[in-house]
């Protein structure tokens, strides 16, 4: 395994799960939770995660062959969707309640479509159809493993996290969440119009 594309993958993935805006709608949708209630959601949450990546990344590339989309034609289209999440999240506007009494939140909404939103499965996509060989194959998944479990933990010492860089440095670090992957996003794009315009 190539360990330098191995940590940029991860890396990506990463920040594409936008871990800092997870951790802010975790916070305040676990505001009437035990702590130990709140430990248990973060676990929950971190198996969804990995359970619908896999699910996506082994089994997009169907999608592909069914409706007979070209690679370089999801790059764009893609990457488009990944960018105007990168743009809302730097603008701040997000729309996060409370969980209610009884309401189970760990699948839906903060594995899906919180974590892995449209963005992410459009980029979980992609790789699962770039990846043709089992090396690539074992390379990504590991990096999806590696970026759900940093994620995870995130929330599982979500007071500890907060307390080190304080909610208004939650927020900042989103921001720049959202301008690392507003970054991702164009290089998916123009790597998707760069090939197409060379066919």
């Amino acid at each position: 395994m190539d360990l330098s594309l191995f940590i940029n993958d991860a890396l990506k993935i990463f920040f594409i799960f936008t871990p800092f805006f997870v951790l802010s709608a975790f916070i305040s949708m676990t505001q009437e939770m035990e702590e130990r209630e709140k430990k248990c959601l973060a676990v929950r949450v971190t198996f969804g995660i990995i359970v619908i990546s896999f699910c996506v990344f082994l089994f997009g590339k169907y999608l592909f062959a069914l409706f007979g989309i070209t690679l370089d034609a999801f790059r764009i289209g893609a990457g488009s969707i990944l960018f105007l999440s990168g743009v809302s999240m730097v603008g701040g506007s997000s729309n996060i309640k409370s969980a209610g009494e009884g309401n189970d939140i760990a699948i839906v909404p903060l594995a899906l479509p919180i974590t892995v939103g449209p963005g992410g499965i459009g980029v979980l996509l992609l790789f699962g159809a770039e990846a043709t060989t089992l090396p690539a194959k074992l390379e990504i998944g590991a990096a999806i493993l590696t970026a759900s479990s940093f994620v995870g933990a995130m929330l599982f010492f979500a007071p500890l996290v907060v307390k080190a860089v304080g909610k208004q440095g939650v927020v900042i670090l989103s921001k720049v969440t959202g301008l690392m992957i507003s970054a991702i996003s164009a290089q998916i794009i123009f790597t998707g119009i760069r090939n197409f315009l060379l066919l």
